[in-house]
C-alpha cells in the first residue's frame, strides 16, 4: 500500500517535522499539536513528541506567548485583542495574563502612539468621528485604555 510522503508515521518523522516548523518561529503546543495532525501524524504520537520537545526546552508556551505578544505589540495590537488571538492558539489563560500584565508593556503609551498615528489629527470634536474613533481602538485590542 503507498503512504503519501507527508503522513508522519513515525516519532522520528514526527520530530523532523515539528522541529521544522520550530525553525521557523515560535509556536504555542496546541498550534503545533493541530500542525502535525494536519500533516499526518496520530496525535497520541505528536503528543508523545511534543511533549519531549517541552521537557527539552525546545517547545515553551510561555516563550511562544513573549514572543507573539511583542511582535503584535510593534503592530500596534493591544492586550484585549492579543489575549484573544493567544487563547485561540490555545495558550492557558494564566500564562497569557502574566505576560500581559508585565511591567514590559506599557499599554497606554502605545494606546497612545497607534492613536496618534492613525488619527494624526486628534481626537474627534464630531460624535460621529469619535464613535469611530473609539471603534477602531477598540477593534485594535485597546477599548479600555484608551479614553478621548
Amino acid at each position: 500500500m503507498f503512504k503519501p510522503a507527508s503522513v508522519l508515521d513515525t516519532p522520528a518523522a514526527i520530530r523532523r517535522s515539528a522541529l521544522d516548523l520550530l525553525a521557523r518561529r515560535e509556536h504555542s503546543y496546541a498550534e503545533m499539536l493541530r500542525k502535525l495532525r494536519q500533516r499526518g501524524a496520530a496525535t497520541d504520537m505528536a503528543e508523545i513528541e511534543l511533549d519531549r520537545l517541552q521537557q527539552e526546552g525546545l517547545l515553551s508556551d510561555e516563550r511562544f506567548c513573549e514572543a507573539y505578544i511583542h511582535a503584535r505589540s510593534q503592530r500596534g495590537y493591544g492586550p484585549q485583542r492579543l489575549r484573544e488571538e493567544l487563547r485561540q492558539r490555545g495558550v492557558a489563560e494564566s500564562l497569557v495574563d502574566t505576560q500581559l500584565r508585565s511591567a514590559e508593556w506599557d499599554w497606554g503609551a502605545l494606546a497612545q502612539k497607534v492613536f496618534a498615528k492613525r488619527f494624526p489629527e486628534g481626537p474627534a470634536e464630531d460624535l460621529k468621528e469619535r464613535s469611530k474613533q473609539q471603534r477602531f481602538m477598540q477593534y485594535r485590542g485597546f477599548g479600555g485604555y484608551f479614553q478621548h
